[in-house]
C-alpha cells in the first residue's frame, strides 16, 4: 500500500493573530446535548464479505429511564447495542452483579462502530498507514459494583459491544442501563425542511447528509467526529455550503475563518487544518489546494450571510493565498506540482495533480476577483484578472490535448476525472466542450478512478455547472444512494460501490462512516432540484 504523504514545514512557524483568534473564540458555540439509549441489541452475520447486523432483541425503556433488557453476562459473553442512528457524544453504564457478591473485578471490553464492520473486525490484526489509537475501544476493570461508569471519551458509533473478558466464577456483570448523551451544535430547530411533495429518493439523500453534517458540527466543522476530529479546510468549504441551506449557522463559519485567518503557517499560509486541544494550534500539514480554498470559503460566507465586514478584514488573507499559489506557477502560469506543497484533490495515489491543481488556482483566482469587485478594489481586480488569463491560456497550451479533447496532466500526459473536473470548474472551456468531455467519462470512465465522496461531489458540480443537471442528478442517486443502500447513516470518507472494503489507509476498520466531505447531496438539492 503507498504511504500517505503529507508536507510538514520544515522550521515550522506559526504565526499568530491575536484579535482574530480573539474573535474565533468570541464565536465559540454551546453544545446541544442529548440523551439517547439502544433501541436493540444485534448479531453479527456476513454479508458479501463484510458484516452486518441482525435484529437480536428489541429494548423498551421503562418508565423509570432505564432499559427494558439487563444482559447477564460472563467470561466470554458478549452483547452488542444498536443506537438506531449514528450518535455522537459520551457513553454511561449503570453496571451491577448477579450471584454471590463479586470477589474479582468486572474486566470488559467496549468496541464501537459506525458501521458493523468496525465490531466484526479484529483490532489486533490493523496494520495500516495511519495510528490504530483511533480504533474505538476500551478495555475496563471495575472493582466495585454496582458501579456507574462515565467514559471521558467522545466516541462516534451506532453499534457497542461489551464483551466481558473475566469476572469471577461466583457471579455475573449485570449491564442495568447503557445510555449515550450526544452533542452537537447544530440546531435541529433552525433545519429549513424541504417542500412539500420533494421525491422521497432526494428526501433520503438530503436526510443523511443533514444528519452527517450534524454530527460533524462541534465547536468548529469537524472533518470526521471518529477521526481525525479535526477543522480541515476542504472539508469545511463543503460543510459550509451545506449549512447555509440547512442549519444556518453563520457564526461557525465565521469562527473557522478568523481561527485559519488568525493562525498562519510560514510565510502566512493558510494551513491545511487545525487543532482545538489542548490549544489552538495550525498543524504544520501545507497542502497547495486547500490553502487556496479559503477563498472560496470567504467569498461563499458573503454571498450566504452578506457579512461586508469580515469580507473586508479578511480580504487581504485570501489574496496572499493566491499569490503563494501563483508562485508556484511557471513563465506561462502553470502550476508546476513540484511538491513544495501537496497537493490533495483526492486520495488516489496514482493521481497526477499537476492540471487538476491547475483548474483549483484558476478557480479561486475567479473568486478572489469577485471579493476585489464587491469591495470595490478596482486595482486589484485588473491584477486577478490578468492572471486569471494568463493561467488559463497557458492551461490550454500545455494541458489541452487537441485530438484526444481531454486534459492531460504532467509528464506522462496522464487523462484523469479529477483534470477534467477541475478544468472544468474553472471555466476553462466552453460549455459545450466541458459537456462533450463529461459525458465520453460517464460513458467510457477513466483508469484513474475517483475514490472519495469529496471528488465525486466535485464531478456532480462539474456536470451541473455544464448544463447535464439530469446526468448530476442520475449520478448522486446511484452513488450516493448506493451508499444509503449499503448501511449509511451517514456518508463515508471513502467509498466504492464495485470495492465495499476500499480503505486509504488498509483497513475500513479505520475508515470514518461519518465524514463532513460526503455531505453534498443535501446541498445539490436543496440549491437545484427542488
Amino acid at each position: 500500500m503507498p504511504k500517505i504523504m503529507m508536507n510538514s514545514i520544515e522550521n515550522f512557524e506559526q504565526h499568530v493573530n491575536a484579535a482574530f483568534v480573539a474573535k474565533a473564540e468570541a464565536l465559540k458555540p454551546e453544545l446541544i446535548r442529548k440523551t439517547i439509549r439502544p433501541l436493540r441489541t444485534v448479531r453479527l452475520a456476513e454479508d458479501r464479505g463484510l458484516y452486518q447486523a441482525e435484529v437480536q432483541e428489541d429494548i423498551r425503556q421503562e418508565a423509570d429511564g432505564t432499559l427494558s433488557l439487563k444482559p447477564r453476562l460472563r467470561k466470554g459473553n458478549s452483547v452488542i447495542y444498536d443506537f438506531g442512528d449514528h450518535c455522537v457524544g459520551y457513553v454511561t453504564l449503570k453496571l451491577s452483579s448477579a450471584g454471590s457478591p463479586p470477589d474479582a473485578p468486572a474486566y470488559f471490553r467496549l468496541k464501537f462502530g459506525e458501521m458493523p464492520y468496525e465490531i466484526g473486525l479484529d483490532s489486533e490484526s490493523y496494520d495500516g498507514s495511519i495510528s490504530s489509537s483511533w480504533i474505538q475501544e476500551e478495555v475496563l476493570h471495575v472493582d466495585v459494583l454496582p458501579a456507574e461508569v462515565h467514559l471521558p471519551r467522545r466516541y462516534a458509533f451506532r453499534y457497542m459491544e461489551v464483551l466481558v473478558k473475566d469476572t469471577s466464577p461466583k457471579y455475573d456483570l449485570v449491564i442495568e442501563d447503557v445510555s449515550c448523551e450526544t452533542v452537537t451544535s447544530a440546531d435541529r430547530d433552525r433545519l429549513l425542511p424541504l417542500p412539500e411533495g420533494t421525491d422521497p429518493a432526494l428526501v433520503l439523500l438530503d436526510k443523511v447528509g443533514v444528519k452527517t453534517l450534524e454530527d460533524c458540527m462541534q465547536d468548529v466543522f469537524e472533518d470526521g467526529p471518529k477521526r481525525d476530529r479535526r477543522l480541515w479546510i476542504g472539508d469545511l468549504r463543503l460543510q459550509a455550503q451545506v449549512n447555509y441551506l440547512t442549519f444556518r449557522n453563520y457564526d461557525l463559519v465565521k469562527r473557522c475563518l478568523y481561527l485559519f485567518a488568525g493562525l498562519l503557517q510560514n510565510e502566512d499560509h493558510v494551513g491545511a487544518c487545525l487543532f482545538t486541544e489542548p490549544k489552538l494550534q495550525i498543524d504544520d500539514t501545507s497542502m497547495y489546494d486547500y490553502g487556496l480554498f479559503f477563498t472560496s470559503i470567504l467569498l461563499d460566507y458573503y454571498e450566504a450571510s452578506k457579512d461586508l465586514g469580515t469580507l473586508k478584514e479578511l480580504a487581504p488573507v485570501a489574496y496572499h493565498q493566491e499569490e503563494l499559489g501563483l508562485e508556484q506557477t511557471d513563465e506561462d502560469g502553470v502550476y508546476l506540482n513540484d511538491g513544495r506543497n501537496w497537493c490533495f484533490i483526492d486520495w488516489n495515489h496514482e493521481l497526477d495533480k499537476q492540471a487538476s491543481g491547475q483548474g483549483v488556482l484558476i478557480y479561486t483566482l475567479k473568486q478572489a476577483k469577485k471579493i476585489a469587485e464587491i469591495l470595490g478594489d478596482r486595482e486589484k481586480a485588473e491584477e486577478l484578472a490578468g492572471s486569471i488569463e494568463k493561467c488559463t491560456e497557458g492551461a490550454i497550451r500545455k494541458l489541452w490535448d487537441p485530438e484526444k479533447r481531454f486534459f492531460v496532466s504532467g509528464p506522462t500526459k496522464q487523462i484523469s476525472y479529477a483534470s477534467q473536473i477541475w478544468m472544468i470548474l474553472a471555466g476553462a472551456v466552453e460549455q459545450e466542450t466541458a459537456k462533450d468531455i463529461l459525458l465520453r467519462l460517464l460513458r467510457d470512465g477513466n483508469e484513474y478512478t475517483m475514490i472519495t465522496p469529496y471528488i465525486h461531489h466535485h464531478f456532480v458540480a462539474a456536470l451541473i455547472q455544464s448544463g447535464l443537471k439530469a446526468e448530476a442528478l442520475s449520478y448522486m442517486k446511484a452513488y450516493w444512494g448506493q451508499m444509503i443502500a449499503d448501511g449509511a447513516d451517514t456518508y463515508f470518507e471513502a467509498y466504492d460501490p464495485k470495492n465495499r472494503s476500499v480503505s486509504p489507509y488498509g483497513s475500513l476498520i479505520i475508515n470514518s462512516f461519518c465524514h463532513a466531505w460526503s455531505c453534498g447531496p443535501a446541498y445539490f438539492i436543496r440549491k437545484y432540484y427542488i
